[in-house]
């Protein structure tokens, strides 16, 4: 096993691209965040990552222990990370958004031995931390770092199959699932951008890429920052994607490369046409879900292809299917075919392969003796999950595509219960477990609901303890849920009902949620709290 590492694969190409810049922090993020403006080059970070290294070393930390980062698309994330890895470390990226008993979960499932967040956020975690009966320090980054409770693993070899990070994902049963993700996962990631060629052709030592995505995530961290470290470029992080200031952010970045999320460029295309609108060097945007009606529109208006991708946290770039290649089929809902290196399969129920354009559930893995070659190296402390989602051999994706004769993919649905807004997978259970800690709701039901700018938006059925319940008790209920969950999970839309469909087992009964969604939309029988669904500060 070789021992490469993200660390030792930055630390090599920072060697040799010295005073070039490896981050670019524009004017407008750094008055939001307020840090310096302007580039960090590779030897400036080396420098950084170097002083973060000898302090964790110095307290202490090592191999086989986790790290809590709630830092946002801050430089210090990167910094930290880079650091953690050298030792063996891993980090546990931390949502903003996440609220209390989110977080009380992640401290305790996660294992982390130290948290480090932002300033204004320290009495929270500590809350949270307190609350799982924990004693793990909180501190941010102008403290002092605490000794570290626990002793790193001692004689550790670090290689590509080291945990390099932790990331949390949405369930479908539940609480999240923390993804183990190692080096190998990091590195090929960085690999299969810098060699995929055709529309995403990656340039040595030139590239600069743009990203609105948080870290937290795996397509910043995992695709972003280490594909930029392999061809030696220069990555521009957002706070968060601007509709309003993005393309002068594109202009002043120099940004060859966008990456995008789909309710990005419907928003786009809402700003009246300029002629500005080809003012800039993006040769090609990297991204999923854009609106099938605007994506030819989009391209001819402001003159470079948006290539659909799909992947999740689980698959990584081991998995990943893009539409770089001709036939795109623009107007559809094709994300391309699997190159090579992957092999796919669309069956049915009982696992069986489908006819050509019959739709069925995607399964992958990588066509090669290690079928899970840059996938995730499974999930924390629930092996029969892991397991599962590996059953024959095949990683079942969850989601329903077609396949055409020539192989393109379709996305056609999500055979999971999972609510996808903006970009983010929401487990509705999840929602459901903390609603149903509310003393006035005897048990919810959330169910994704149309939206035309989101894609989904939460709308939730309660049953109330007490009576049938008003838009006041709706707006109080999300306003309670706002300081539970991160902002985007809460409800939406609330309706109050005597009764849900329930099995005998009294477990909603899915399939008929949806009907009674759309007739309850249909009636106007929700309570409309989205306008309460704010970012919290």
């Amino acid at each position: 096993m070789t021992s490469e590492t993200v660390y030792t694969r930055f630390s090599g190409t920072a060697a040799r691209r010295g005073a070039a810049p490896f981050l670019h922090v524009l004017e407008e993020t750094a008055g939001i965040y307020d840090i310096p403006a302007g580039d960090i080059t590779y030897a400036d970070m080396v420098a950084r990552v170097g002083a973060w290294r000898q302090k964790f070393a110095d307290a202490g930390y090592g191999a086989g222990q986790r790290v809590g980062l709630l830092l946002q698309n801050r430089p210090v994330f990167l910094e930290i990370w880079l650091a953690l890895n050298g030792l063996g470390a891993s980090v546990v990226p931390i949502n903003p958004d996440l609220r209390l008993a989110e977080l009380e979960y992640l401290a305790e499932h996660s294992e982390m031995i130290l948290a480090i967040v932002l300033p204004d956020r320290v009495d929270e975690v500590t809350q949270a931390v307190a609350n799982a009966g924990l004693s793990v320090p909180v501190v941010t980054v102008e403290d002092a770092l605490p000794k570290a409770i626990s002793t790193p693993e001692t004689g550790a070899v670090l290689t590509r199959a080291t945990e390099c990070a932790l990331l949390y994902t949405s369930g479908t049963t539940g609480r999240p699932k923390g993804c183990i993700l190692s080096n190998e996962y990091y590195l090929h990631s960085g690999d299969w951008y810098a060699t995929t060629g055709g529309h995403i052709s990656l340039q040595q030592d030139c590239e600069r890429m743009i990203t609105p995505l948080p870290v937290f995530h795996m397509n910043a961290m995992a695709v972003s920052v280490t594909a930029m470290i392999t061809v030696g470029g220069c990555l521009t992080i957002l706070d968060r994607f601007h509709p309003s200031s993005w393309w002068d952010s594109v202009r002043k970045s120099g940004a060859t490369v966008v990456h995008y999320l789909g309710v990005m460029p419907s928003m786009l295309m809402g700003a009246a046409p300029s002629e500005a609108d080809r003012d800039h060097k993006v040769r090609f945007g990297f991204g999923a879900g854009v609106d099938q009606k605007l994506h030819a529109k989009f391209e001819e208006r402001y003159g470079f292809p948006l290539i659909e991708a799909w992947a999740c946290t689980e698959t990584g770039s081991g998995g990943v299917i893009s539409a770089h290649a001709e036939p795109r089929k623009i107007g559809s809902s094709c994300f391309g075919r699997p190159c090579k290196d992957v092999a796919v399969r669309v069956v049915d129920d009982a696992g069986n392969d489908v006819a050509v354009g019959d739709p069925g559930e995607l399964l992958v893995r990588r066509a090669s003796d290690n079928p899970r070659y840059g996938f995730f190296s499974g999930y924390l402390k629930n092996q029969e999950a892991t397991d599962e989602l590996w059953e024959g051999g095949w990683l079942h994706t969850g989601d329903v595509v077609q396949q055409d004769a020539d192989g393109s993919l379709h996305f056609v649905d999500r055979k999971k219960n999972v609510i996808r807004r903006s970009g983010e997978n929401i487990a509705a259970v999840e929602v459901e477990s903390i609603l149903n800690r509310h003393p006035d709701i005897k048990i919810s039901a959330a169910v994704a609901a149309p939206d035309e700018v989101r894609g989904d938006e939460v709308a939730v059925f309660m049953i109330p303890e007490n009576g049938l319940g008003d838009a006041a008790k709706a707006t109080e209920i999300a306003t309670w849920a706002l300081d539970q969950m991160a902002y985007y999970k809460v409800p939406g839309w609330i309706a109050f009902a005597e009764e849900l469909p329930l099995t005998a087992t009294q477990k909603i009964l899915r399939g008929q949620m949806k009907d009674l969604m759309l007739k309850t939309l249909e009636d106007g029988g929700f309570h409309d709290t989205r306008h309460l669904k704010k970012r919290q500060t």
